[in-house]
């Protein structure tokens, strides 16, 4: 198992910052949130990507302090896992080839769900954790998350995982079109190179959600005044 981890030098460039900023009259899009509408989404933060990629094992301290601080706010945190199927459906074997595609079909691991988040995290009796069977856990019909954060009402994700490039952008997409307020988080995503983790980074600021630090949603939080709304009965299948 390897232990060396790394963080990447990520960038937003002047230009576009300046470009937002003309456009809305400032810099980031949400100033604000409300903790009791809040959810922080970790995408696929399982042994089979965190022991392979330093970036993954840079995030793990990151990806925590978030979830410690929403959860003492009255948050959610949800843990999204890859099913035990590749995420392309059925042209997988087509498009990969058979041997990555049974290779991607096994990367959620074995075990129930909750054994299978990366054993640095303190995983809560109260966080969700769902499985998702495409890249995105927002594409509808691919995972129950969207419905379970309505029941809640959020309005309000927080992404974090890896990989940035895949996984995680293709869940701001899909979160930003359904009509949630989208946030990434700059130092609690990983990609294989800077310059993938970047390019996702650009694109997500520039059309679908606000790129912020740790350190930022941490200060969003604790400006923010705490409320425990009552939450509704989690279903069985994402509570395993």
């Amino acid at each position: 198992m390897h232990t060396d981890s790394a963080m990447h030098e990520w960038q937003i460039e002047p230009r576009e910052y300046a470009r937002q900023e003309a456009r809305r009259g400032r810099r980031h899009a949400y100033t604000s949130l409300d903790p009791a509408r809040t959810a922080l989404i970790v995408i696929d933060m399982v042994p089979f990507f965190v022991e392979a990629n330093p970036y993954v094992r840079g995030i793990v301290p990151n990806i925590g302090r978030i979830a410690e601080t929403l959860r003492t706010a009255g948050g959610l945190v949800a843990w999204v896992l890859p099913a035990n199927e590749a995420p392309l459906g059925r042209v997988s074997g087509e498009f990969y080839g058979p041997v990555v595609s049974q290779t991607f079909a096994a990367t959620g691991g074995e075990g129930p769900p909750r054994s299978r988040v990366w054993h640095a995290f303190d995983v809560r009796p109260d966080d969700l954790v769902v499985e998702k069977t495409a890249y995105s856990a927002f594409f509808p019909g691919r995972c129950l998350l969207p419905e379970l954060l309505a029941e809640r009402g959020t309005d309000t994700v927080v992404i974090t995982g890896a990989l940035t490039n895949v996984c995680c952008e293709s869940s701001a997409r899909d979160a930003a079109t359904a009509g949630l307020r989208v946030l990434m988080v700059a130092d609690a995503n990983a990609a294989r190179r800077d310059q993938d983790h970047n390019a996702t980074l650009h694109t997500i600021y520039r059309s679908f959600g606000d790129v912020r630090t740790t350190n930022e949603i941490l200060d969003l939080v604790g400006r923010s005044t705490p409320s425990y709304p009552c939450r509704a009965a989690t279903s069985r299948k994402a509570r395993p």
